[in-house]
């Protein structure tokens, strides 16, 4: 059975692993087709087609969305891949 030592040094391990998260937020602009942009979330972040529409749908009307949450390490490589794509987009 934890005593609580255990459980409070479980409950700051967690804590940490969920600091650890970063995230991609994609930015609307004026240049982008929908197509492009859905294709793109698809290739990129491994996103079914209904989530990479409903993505840039949002990103249409709210200005901006997350579209990929996890480590740093694997967003970097994937939000070098949406710049390339022209898309505009940043890890937070």
């Amino acid at each position: 059975m934890f005593g609580t030592k255990e459980k409070i040094l479980e409950e700051v391990l967690l804590d940490e692993e969920v600091v650890k998260q970063n995230e991609i937020v994609l930015f609307n602009d004026d240049v982008n087709t929908f197509d492009h942009v859905i294709q793109t979330l698809i290739d990129v972040c491994d996103h079914t087609p209904e989530q990479a529409e409903q993505c840039s749908l949002i990103v249409h009307y709210n200005g901006k969305c997350t579209v990929k949450t996890g480590e740093y390490d694997d967003l970097k490589p994937r939000c070098s891949r949406l710049l390339q794509a022209g898309l505009s987009a940043e890890i937070i």
